[in-house]
């Protein structure tokens, strides 16, 4: 398994992490991911071990708490040998303050996720989401805090826009406090926005990218197919997915699929695994987290790494994924030539 630095950090991180959204099956939007119990859990965690995949990420939110709490009874006696990243910010509770990044939220959010997981120490805590209506400074001064006192070793964010990150990168360096160095982001073959502004900043300030739903919210599975009914198992056939999902034009998947297929058969990979070894050759990509319902499919993501597409190959996808970027990235993009982008590299400078 190849490692690589997170971000502006001394941080090292394997290049796959696996998700635990498919733990525990809470409500209807968390079983439609799955289901995983804690022996369920940790046979996967054994076959990610013994392949050198060793990060595993969850969130307070995921199935209520019982991902979290899954992922620490399966690490249980091993905690020395994992690297557990979760997040916080979405609601944990009806009252008015059981949301958000606050101090008097978020204290109490690491606390619990602390307990869940059975651990003293969280190597990676991300913001789930962007709280508008809290100050960057008491946010960021909060996670200084519980940084020192030793429960927090890295922050990252999750889901913000350029702004928000700059302006908490900003704001860190004010003070002295914690920098984000990930940036846990939707980003696939089709869904490839996080290229337009996301990923410019992350090189020029050091924020690695851990990349959620490398898949395309399971569009990108190789079983959806121009002119076939959707499986009778998946997903997108829960109504909770498909509204909160991200959009995609039926000919935009239909066309990657058609050269993700191409491709799998030139390199005699599967579709999946295409797809995934695609995310690891771009810039500030550091690690991609994989899902699995089974052993099955946590062995054939694993087999997304360990070789490499070929440039022609790579030039086959991007071109095949590509759409029109929003203002101002179109308009920008006449500049080009006279400002090129960073050489591209799978590694963060």
């Amino acid at each position: 398994m190849e490692f690589r630095t997170l971000g502006r950090s001394g941080f090292k991180v394997p290049v796959l992490s696996l998700g635990t959204g498919t733990f525990g099956g809470g409500g209807e939007f968390f079983k439609a991911w799955g289901a995983t119990d804690v022996a369920g859990a940790t046979r996967l965690i054994d076959i990610s071990l013994d392949a050198g995949l060793n990060m595993f990420d969850s969130a307070d939110v995921y199935s209520g708490g019982a991902a979290e709490e899954i992922l620490g009874q399966a690490i249980k006696g091993r905690r020395d040998r994992v690297i557990i990243s979760t997040k916080g910010t979405f609601a944990t509770g009806p009252g008015p303050n059981d949301v958000g990044s606050s101090r008097f939220h978020l204290i109490p959010t690491v606390e619990a996720s602390l307990r869940r997981l059975g651990t003293d120490y969280i190597d990676l805590y991300q913001l789930h989401a962007f709280d508008a209506l809290t100050p960057a400074a008491e946010v960021l001064s909060t996670l200084d805090v519980l940084v020192r006192a030793g429960k927090i070793r890295y922050i990252g964010c999750s889901n913000f826009s350029g702004w928000h990150l700059m302006k908490s990168l900003a704001v860190s360096d004010r003070y002295g406090w914690p920098r984000h160095v990930a940036h846990q982001a939707y980003y696939s073959l089709i869904g490839r926005d996080y290229e337009w502004e996301l990923m410019p900043l992350g090189l020029d300030q050091g924020v690695g990218a851990v990349v959620w739903s490398p898949l395309g919210w399971g569009r990108l599975t190789g079983k959806i197919r121009r002119g076939s009914p959707l499986p009778e198992v998946s997903r997108l056939r829960s109504k909770i997915a498909l509204d909160k999902g991200p959009p995609v034009s039926d000919e935009l998947l239909f066309r990657v699929v058609e050269a993700l297929d191409e491709v799998a058969k030139e390199k005699g990979k599967t579709i999946p695994q295409v797809a995934i070894n695609w995310l690891l050759q771009r810039p500030t990509v550091a690690n991609v987290i994989i899902g699995a319902r089974n052993e099955d499919q946590l062995r054939q993501n694993l087999g997304a790494v360990g070789w490499n597409l070929s440039s022609d190959q790579v030039a086959k996808l991007d071109a095949a994924s590509a759409v029109t970027p929003a203002y101002p990235y179109w308009h920008q993009a006449q500049f080009a030539d006279r400002n090129p982008p960073p050489v591209s590299s799978p590694v963060m400078e």
